[in-house]
């Protein structure tokens, strides 16, 4: 691979409904700070076609690692709530340096919810 990584990422609407879309992101440059991604990702997803409102306009502020390739994949059909502390990207850290490598796949949520849906993981549907 010559330019950079391909990494997935899960816009999660909704921990309780389940709901969520991938959206994949080629020649991502894994240097750049958690931050910046997640800019990146928020303009990027605010003009996506074919992304639904409820989607697209939804306020996401939180990244998180769920799986990387060749690796174990966790049993919760959104994403585990285990491991916050090394998964959750911080702001000024590298991509790389938070353990994001090439296929990684990131939920891309708000903090909000999450802390919620952890509170009382319980699925209505």
């Amino acid at each position: 691979m010559s330019g950079g990584a391909v990494l997935t990422v899960r816009l999660v609407r909704s921990f309780e409904f389940r709901n969520f879309r991938p959206v994949v992101f080629q020649e991502v440059d894994l240097d750049q700070t958690a931050r910046d991604f997640i800019r990146f990702v928020s303009r990027e997803v605010a003009s996506k076609p074919g992304l639904p409102p409820p989607i697209r306009n939804y306020s996401y502020d939180t990244m998180k690692i769920i799986h990387q390739a060749h690796g174990a994949k966790t049993n919760d059909l959104v994403m585990s709530l285990d491991d916050d502390d090394e998964l959750i990207l911080r702001d000024g850290q590298s991509l790389r340096a938070a353990g994001v490598v090439n296929e990684t796949e990131l939920a891309f949520f708000r903090r909000e919810d999450y802390i919620r849906y952890k509170a009382e993981p319980r699925s209505a549907w």
